[in-house]
């Protein structure tokens, strides 16, 4: 009944909707979150290297550490900057595993911690 994915999946929506509040608290123009969104995924760039760098560079780009740290680094020194930037960075994360894409095991793009992509998540 409460099967793994389905709730991890429901998880990302609940971190894109969270990335998407705060967003609205930073006072930045909407449009920036729009064109910054899908800035996370160049680090889809490090499969240029194989799958296992690929991996690697886009675990970096798609944990949720990075936006965790920066919204420590806003609460600690408040700047709408560091809130807005984290904000989308949290909403992409959200969005991607609301999809099924997860972080990526090093054998291939298709192997996530949320099942196989396209596999519809088993």
């Amino acid at each position: 009944m409460f099967r793994p994915i389905p709730i991890q999946r429901l998880e990302g929506t609940t971190l894109l909707a969270a990335g998407v509040a705060a967003f609205g608290v930073s006072g930045w123009s909407w449009w920036w979150f729009v064109a910054l969104l899908l800035v996370p995924d160049i680090s889809m760039i490090g499969y240029a290297f194989g799958p296992a760098v690929g991996a690697a560079v886009y675990n970096l780009g798609h944990a949720l550490i990075g936006p965790a740290w920066l919204l420590v680094w806003w609460w600690i020194e408040p700047n709408p900057a560091v809130l807005a930037i984290a904000a989308i960075w949290l909403a992409h994360i959200g969005m991607d595993r609301t999809f099924g894409y997860g972080l990526k095991h090093p054998d291939r793009f298709e192997h996530t911690h949320l099942g196989t992509i396209g596999k519809g998540g088993s």
